[in-house]
């Protein structure tokens, strides 16, 4: 099926609170598939509104309107009274009250109560709003005169939403019915109570927070590609420094900088591949599923799907309302970047310390102490290494509410937006951040050279020489250990044996071994695809940036 573009809302538009990270010359690569399409199907509806409607939008906690002044507390801390309705009524800002004597109890309101975070998502329930009315229009259940009378409505409203003119009311019980009225406050009555037919608020809420995601998944994959321009161009910039590889924090083998800095790009890349992935399953529309069995007014779901950008409508109407898979699998990757981040930042830590003294940090980005004078602190990659934790509980929290839900739908979802919005909001802020760091470290690059072949790290070089010998892996290993503990018991390192106590040990440990006691050489013998010599690197780039241009083809 072909994959589409989210919806022709436009996305949020998010301004970082750093400088953009520098630009990186990519390496000229032919594609080797060819690029997605991914202009949208529809065009949004032309309004006066400026193109930055959704930075309005996705505030926070939208206005009230309430005659409440400032500093009146009495006022302030009452709740949302119940509305009266009368015989047959609906709520006033609410979907639901026709068989019901009155409104809501104070407590029931306020549990109930949702715009304050559902708010963001009201250009998208237009957007739902105006497809939906075409498809009404399709089944003959609006006339021409109508459709064009409720889109009319629905642009000004849409226009009214971005610009600020109209927001929610304390008596809106969430962003649906919060924006039925203000349909029917511009269509009137007749005309806009006419738009609810063939939907329910259970397949609205499940396909616009599909389509917020869509959204936002793109601006954090562009947060998350940031990053790895940042490392590609420092391993760019130092293609033939030495550091220590280490396991279990131990020094291990001599590496090169730029293999050690590429290894969390293709961690980065699959966390972009992996949002690319789960697009597929995201562009998938419960709209026409109704609050779990369809519809029967004739109505055309994949009509509706296409307008919206996505691939298809959904298959299963239940699996439409009740399922949330989708927004767990987006946490989970949200939370997986989370720990990716996290791993960079934790080495950051650790190299900006005095005893390491790998890299010295940007001033932009780090702190001082209020007591201390000397300090420089590494707040971004701290705040990276906790926010991690923040994006694991989102997680979790949101597989705690899933797991025990029968079908279809329940009100316990309607805990399903905060986590997301919440692994969102946490990235799309962090991602600039670590980028400028990244991009900005200065490495310490003589002093991780001279660490590079230290504590014994060139043993393993000694045991491969024995095996090219033709001596067994077995017995060389032994051989070479036995040259770590002779180093060990004079404390000098092994190119500080004699020829006289390297031959003490074995026959085999001519004069000739010292030709791998070297860091150069080390790094040159491990020339195999995904090893640390000079050689192989440049290959893992070319190889990096082709898969780089396949993810930002989907992503332009």
């Amino acid at each position: 099926m072909t994959e589409q573009n989210p919806p022709s809302v436009e996305p949020v538009e998010t301004v970082p609170s750093v400088e953009p990270v520098p630009s990186v010359e990519p390496v000229e690569t032919k594609p080797s598939v060819e690029p997605v399409e991914t202009k949208p199907l529809v065009e949004p509806v032309e309004t006066e509104t400026a193109s930055g409607d959704l930075d309005k939008l996705d505030q926070r906690t939208p206005p009230v309107e309430t005659e409440t002044g400032a500093g009146d507390l009495d006022k302030l801390d009452q709740r949302t009274p119940p509305v009266e309705t009368g015989a047959g009524g609906t709520n006033q800002g609410a979907l639901w009250g026709g068989r019901f004597a009155g409104g809501p109890a104070d407590a029931l309101a306020a549990l109930s109560k949702s715009t304050h975070f559902d708010w963001r998502l009201a250009l998208y329930d237009i957007a739902g709003s105006q497809a939906h009315a075409r498809v009404l229009h399709r089944a003959e259940l609006l006339s021409d005169s109508e459709l064009e009378g409720m889109l009319a409505a629905l642009a000004q409203l849409k226009a009214d939403v971005a610009s600020g003119a109209y927001v929610a009311a304390e008596s809106d019980e969430d962003v649906h019915g919060s924006l039925e009225r203000g349909l029917i406050e511009r269509a009137g009555a007749e005309l806009g109570g006419r738009l609810r037919a063939g939907r329910s608020r259970n397949d609205q809420v499940a396909t616009l927070g599909r389509m917020y995601l869509r959204d936002h998944a793109r601006i954090i994959a562009d947060g998350v590609l940031s990053v790895i321009d940042a490392l590609v161009s420092q391993a760019k910039a130092h293609p033939d420094a030495a550091m220590p590889g280490r396991t279990h924090l131990q020094h291990a083998q001599p590496v090169l900088l730029s293999h050690h800095l590429l290894a969390h790009a293709w961690a980065l890349l699959r966390d972009v591949q992996r949002l690319h992935d789960w697009d597929k399953r995201a562009a998938v529309s419960p709209y026409g599923s109704g609050a779990l069995a369809g519809s029967s007014l004739g109505l055309d779901p994949n009509a509706v799907a296409t307008d919206l950008g996505f691939s298809s409508a959904a298959w299963n109407s239940i699996d439409g309302t009740a399922s949330r898979d989708v927004f767990a699998e987006f946490a989970w990757v949200a939370a997986m970047i989370g720990v990716d981040l996290s791993r960079i930042s934790e080495e950051v830590i650790l190299w900006a310390t005095k005893e390491f003294s790998f890299v010295t940090l940007h001033d932009s980005y780090s702190t001082g102490s209020s007591i201390m004078p000397q300090k420089k602190n590494p707040d971004v990659a701290e705040l990276a290494r906790g926010k991690a934790g923040r994006l694991i509980g989102d997680l979790t929290g949101l597989l705690a509410t899933l797991k025990g839900l029968p079908l279809a739908y329940n009100r316990d979802l309607q805990e399903d937006k905060e986590p997301v919005f919440d692994a969102a909001d946490t990235l799309e802020l962090l991602l600039p951040a670590v980028a400028g760091m990244m991009a900005t470290l200065v490495f310490n690059t003589e002093r991780m050279a001279s660490l590079a072949p230290q504590g014994f790290a060139l043993a393993t070089d000694i045991a491969e020489w024995l095996v090219r010998q033709g001596v067994p892996f077995r017995e060389a290993h032994e051989l070479s250990g036995a040259a770590v503990r002779q180093a060990e018991s004079r404390n000098v390192e092994l190119w500080d044996l004699t020829d006289e106590e390297y031959a003490a040990i074995s026959e085999h440990l001519t004069p000739q071994v010292r030709t791998v006691l070297s860091t150069e050489g080390s790094l040159n013998s491990r020339s195999g695809q995904g090893g640390t010599a000079p050689s192989a690197v440049r290959a893992q780039l070319d190889e990096l940036q082709r898969q780089l241009d396949d993810v930002r083809r989907f992503y332009a």
